[in-house]
C-alpha cells in the first residue's frame, strides 16, 4: 500500500503524530522515510479538510527540532564510539565515506552544516548527533537547529499543500492516477537524491585511500 493511502486510513491526530515522530527519530540519527511521510501527509491534508496543514506543519517542525536536540545529546555523551556502532548498525547511513563527508562539511560550514544538513537526505540524519560529538557550542548549534527546522518542516509543508491544492483542482477532471503519480515522481527525486549522496560519501572516501597509496615510499635505486 502507498503511503499516502495508508494515511487517508488514519485519523488526523494520527497523522500529526506520526509525522512528528518520524521526522524526530530522523533526526536524532535513525534512517527513516521523515521527507516522504512529510510529503505524502502534506499532499493528503491538500485533498482533505479533516487535516489542518498548520498543525501538520507545526509538527512537523516540533519534532524536527526536538529530535535534532537529542541527537545533540546522545553524540556529545557517547561521542566518536557511537559513530562507530552506528556504522556497524547502518553501514548504508553511517559507513565511513559518509561520515567522514559529514565531518568535512560541519568543518567547513560550522553551524550552517546543521541549517543546510536539512534538506540533504544524507546530512538530515548526521547533523544532531555529529554536532554533538564535534563539540559544537550549543548555543550555535541550537539557532541552526531551530531555524532549519522551521524553514525545512514548515517550508515543505506549505509547499507541498499549496501545490497540492492547484494540482487536485487541475487533476481532477482527469483521475486520481495523475495525482498518484506526481507524488511518485516527488518520491524517486528525493531517493535519487539521496543515493547519489551516498555515492559522493563513497566516491570521498576512496579517493582520500588513493591518495594514501601515492603516499608510499618510493625506493632509491641501487648503485653497482
Amino acid at each position: 500500500m502507498h503511503v499516502q493511502e495508508w494515511l487517508e486510513t488514519v485519523p488526523a491526530v494520527s497523522v500529526y503524530v506520526l509525522v512528528g515522530v518520524v521526522i524526530g527519530l530522523e533526526s536524532l540519527g535513525i534512517p527513516l522515510p521523515g521527507e516522504i511521510v512529510l510529503v505524502s501527509s502534506a499532499l493528503l491534508a491538500s485533498q482533505h479538510g479533516e487535516i489542518n496543514p498548520y498543525i501538520l506543519g507545526a509538527c512537523a517542525t516540533a519534532g524536527a527540532i526536538i529530535g535534532d536536540s537529542i541527537g545533540y545529546a546522545i553524540g556529545r555523551k557517547g561521542g566518536r564510539p557511537l559513530l562507530a556502532r552506528l556504522g556497524a548498525r547502518f553501514p548504508k547511513h553511517f559507513g565511513a565515506g559518509q561520515i567522514a563527508m559529514a565531518e568535512r562539511s560541519f568543518q567547513k560550514w560550522g553551524m550552517w552544516a546543521v541549517f543546510f544538513g536539512r534538506f540533504v537526505a544524507l546530512l538530515r540524519i548526521f547533523a544532531g548527533p555529529l554536532a554533538g560529538v564535534l563539540r559544537m557550542p550549543y548555543w550555535k548549534f541550537l539557532i541552526a537547529n531551530v531555524l532549519g527546522g522551521i524553514v525545512w518542516a514548515g517550508g515543505t509543508t506549505a509547499v507541498i499543500y499549496s501545490v497540492g491544492v492547484v494540482a487536485e483542482a487541475w487533476l481532477k477532471r482527469f483521475s486520481w492516477l495523475g495525482l498518484l503519480l506526481a507524488v511518485l515522481i516527488g518520491i524517486v527525486s528525493m531517493l535519487v537524491v539521496k543515493n547519489r549522496a551516498a555515492k559522493a560519501g563513497e566516491g570521498h572516501g576512496s579517493g582520500e585511500e588513493t591518495a594514501a597509496d601515492r603516499r608510499e615510499p618510493v625506493s632509491a635505486p641501487v648503485a653497482d
